[in-house]
């Protein structure tokens, strides 16, 4: 074997490597990122456009109360025992959205963990993967949904979450849109799905 043909296969092995580290340097970030998030799934009643229209109603209401119920001390370690005791109270401002739009039908509120595909936002990217989420079905809960982050409040223009001290820095920065993440967030929903189906 010649010695450029070893330098060849030396540089290939050593980009191949450099690549995998990449990679799993960028999947324990996303894994980071998806145990410090909490997800809102929210299924509308069906497609016509009053459910719809109302459905976006309930988000803000929910999305507002979740600024307010994350503030202060709630941490990811206890956001889900603090889902769970608010659960009651998140159907009843869901339900009184509804009452006040002249729909009869009721919310049902569940805190469950549940898979998400990449979601590209006008500010950030959400990685692929089973989240902490609160799923809310209003109504049949048989038309299209809705879905962003709860906690951090990322999803309220006007909520001024600190990004850096929830997520991290590697975390804040992987979240922010940015082309050159494109590839390696497809590669993570692939092991992600693929792991999901398992």
């Amino acid at each position: 074997m010649s010695i450029r043909h070893r330098i060849e296969i030396s540089v290939a092995v050593s980009l191949a490597i450099a690549i995998a580290l990449s990679f799993f340097s960028f999947g324990a970030d996303c894994k980071e990122i998806r145990n410090n998030v909490v997800r809102l799934h929210i299924l509308a009643n069906s497609d016509n456009d009053e459910d719809q229209t109302v459905k976006l109603l309930v988000r803000d209401a929910l999305l507002k109360s979740g600024e307010k119920l994350f503030s202060g001390a709630v941490t990811k370690d206890n956001a889900e025992e603090v889902l769970v005791e608010e659960k009651e109270n998140l159907e009843a401002i869901a339900d009184n959205v509804l009452r006040e739009n002249g729909f009869e039908y009721k919310t049902y509120i569940y805190i469950v963990e549940e898979y998400f595909a990449t979601r590209e936002y006008e500010e950030f990217t959400m990685p692929a993967g089973r989240y902490l989420a609160v799923r809310v079905i209003l109504g049949k809960g048989e038309g299209h949904n809705w879905w962003c982050v709860m906690y951090p409040p990322l999803c309220i223009p006007s909520a001024a979450a600190d990004i850096d001290a929830v997520l991290g820095k590697n975390g804040a920065k992987l979240i922010k849109s940015n082309p050159k993440y494109e590839i390696r967030f497809k590669a993570v929903e692939l092991f992600e799905k693929l792991k999901n189906k398992i």
